[in-house]
C-alpha cells in the first residue's frame, strides 16, 4: 500500500502530546484570506480553453506577419473560424484574454500567502522529505513537501506548501522522499534554491523554514509498485523451487 500523508497524520496524532508544540497540518501554511478570488477560467471546457490559446497565438502570428499574403490570409480565416466558435459556446474571447494576466496574479499570490498566525511557532508537520545541499553557513538543509514524487516525477508544490528544514546535527535524510514528522519553529521565510533531484534541476521556491529541534521517522517504506515487484519475485521462487507448480497463499 502506498505510503500516504494521511498515514504520516495519524502516525503524528499518536506522538505524545506537548504544550508548547503545535500540531498542524498542510492547509494551516495557507493564507485563506487570499484564496477567494474571482477566476473566469475555471468554468470554461479544456477545449475552450485550447480555442482561446490557439486565438492568442495567431493573433499574434497575424500581428507579426508572415511570408506571404496567401498566409496572412489563411491566419485571419482561422482567427474568424475560433472566434465564431467561441461566441456561439457564450465565450467572451476578447474578455477572458484581458484578463489572464489578473487571473495570472491571483492564482501567484493565493501559492505564495502564507499563514501568519504560525510565524514563529513552534509546530509539528509531517511529509516527505528531500535531501538538499548545505547552506551558505554550512547548515545542513532539506525540504518537506506534502506528497511524495514533488519536484521530480510531478512539479513543485506552491511555496505555501514547500517548508525549507534546517537540520540538526543529530539527524540527517536516509534517503529522497523519506516520510517524516519534523518538530521546530517555523518563520515565514521565502527563499529560491535550484538544486538538482531527481529529473534535473528545479527551483525550490519555499514560503517557510523550520529550525528543525525533533524528528521522527518511520523505516524504509515500500511505494505499491515497489510491493507488487517483490510478490512477483517471492511467486517466481516458489515456481522454481515446486518445478513449475506454484500456489499463492497470501
Amino acid at each position: 500500500m502506498r505510503f500516504s500523508f494521511a498515514v504520516i497524520t495519524a502516525c503524528l496524532l499518536a506522538l505524545p502530546a506537548h504544550s508548547e508544540v503545535t500540531r498542524i497540518e498542510w492547509p494551516d501554511l495557507i493564507d485563506e484570506s487570499a484564496q477567494d478570488y474571482e477566476d473566469p477560467f475555471v468554468e470554461l471546457t479544456g477545449k475552450q480553453l485550447s480555442a482561446l490559446r490557439k486565438l492568442v497565438r495567431l493573433r499574434a502570428q497575424l500581428e507579426k506577419g508572415g511570408p506571404t499574403p496567401e498566409q496572412l490570409n489563411q491566419i485571419q480565416v482561422d482567427i474568424e473560424a475560433t472566434e465564431t466558435t467561441l461566441a456561439e459556446e457564450g465565450v467572451e474571447a476578447d474578455w477572458l484574454i484581458s484578463q489572464r494576466w489578473v487571473v495570472m496574479e491571483r492564482r501567484e499570490k493565493a501559492g505564495t500567502a502564507a499563514n501568519v498566525d504560525i510565524d514563529g511557532v513552534t509546530v509539528s508537520l509531517g511529509g516527505f522529505v528531500i535531501p538538499a545541499p548545505p547552506n551558505e553557513d554550512g547548515s545542513q538543509m532539506a525540504y518537506i513537501v506534502p506528497e511524495r514524487g514533488m519536484c521530480s516525477h510531478v512539479p513543485p508544490p506552491p511555496p505555501n506548501q514547500m517548508v525549507r528544514l534546517r537540520l540538526s546535527d543529530s539527524w540527517a535524510p536516509s534517503t529522497i522522499y523519506e516520510p517524516i514528522v519534523v518538530t521546530g519553529q517555523i518563520r515565514i521565510d521565502p527563499t529560491q534554491k535550484e538544486m538538482l533531484v531527481v529529473d534535473g534541476p528545479v527551483l525550490m521556491n519555499a514560503a517557510f523554514t523550520l529550525e528543525v529541534d525533533d524528528v521522527q521517522t518511520f523505516g524504509p517504506i515500500q511505494t505499491s509498485e515497489e510491493a507488487a515487484t517483490n510478490r512477483e519475485r517471492v511467486l517466481m521462487g516458489r515456481i522454481k523451487a515446486t518445478g513449475g507448480a506454484s500456489r499463492d497463499d497470501d
